[in-house]
């Protein structure tokens, strides 16, 4: 397989994973956290790190507007629960874990 179609295969298995993500809306993104250690708001980090990089300007804001399919605002209105206490509870599990591992 040659460069341009490897690129071309990984953008649109990323196209296909934001389009599923925003889908499912009732997946939360503390729950994305606890199972993959990742979530909507990573990929945006990651998103805008990646423009940067290039030289381009997109803010994490734009870039959140881009895998949320909506500004994060509207979103967040829409769709987004309180998290329950268990949610909570192994969301500090694992920042306990990786604060002892060395982790970021």
């Amino acid at each position: 397989m040659n460069e341009s179609t490897h690129i071309e295969l990984e953008a649109a298995v990323f196209r296909r994973l934001l389009n599923h993500l925003q889908e499912h809306t009732e997946v939360q993104n503390i729950d994305l956290m606890i199972l993959a250690s990742f979530c909507r708001n990573c990929l945006a980090k990651w998103y805008a790190e990646a423009a940067k990089e290039r030289g381009l300007e997109l803010d994490y804001a734009g870039a959140q507007e881009i895998v949320y399919g909506m500004p994060y605002v509207q979103w967040k209105e829409r769709y987004q629960g309180e998290a329950t206490p268990k949610q909570l509870e192994a969301m500090e599990a694992i920042q306990r874990r990786r604060q002892e591992s060395g982790q970021p």
